[in-house]
């Protein structure tokens, strides 16, 4: 068994391509409308994808229950002063749990929780 994709039901498709490609620097691998009032599109570069939902029909995002997604990137320190920077809801600051690893939280357009971590 292999994990496939996490599923985020968003409010708004546009805004949350935009922070997912353009933040969290995923391609997107397939988008497409799933009946007259839903839309999906696939984002990733691995095997596991994200899974973005919006339609007319799908409930409203649902955010909480210490659920979040997380991301490698290479330096935390960078990264973290450029999102802060460039106006992206930093909801945390860096936290280094041991000497190998740091991370820090932002959330996507519906609040949803996405770590971007360092490990060295």
């Amino acid at each position: 068994m292999s994990f496939c994709h996490v599923t985020l039901t968003v409010k708004d498709m546009e805004a949350s391509l935009r922070f997912y490609t353009e933040t969290v620097r995923l391609p997107v691998v397939k988008r497409f409308q799933a009946g007259p009032d839903t839309e999906i599109a696939f984002l990733g570069a691995g095997e596991t994808k994200v899974e973005l939902i919006c339609g007319k029909n799908c409930p409203e995002a649902i955010v909480g229950n210490g659920i979040s997604i997380g991301f490698e990137v290479e330096d935390v320190p960078t990264k973290f002063q450029a999102l802060k920077s460039g106006g992206i809801h930093v909801i945390s600051d860096i936290i280094q749990p041991n000497p190998h690893a740091r991370f820090f939280y932002i959330a996507d357009p519906d609040g949803f929780r996405v770590q971007l971590m360092e490990n060295r």
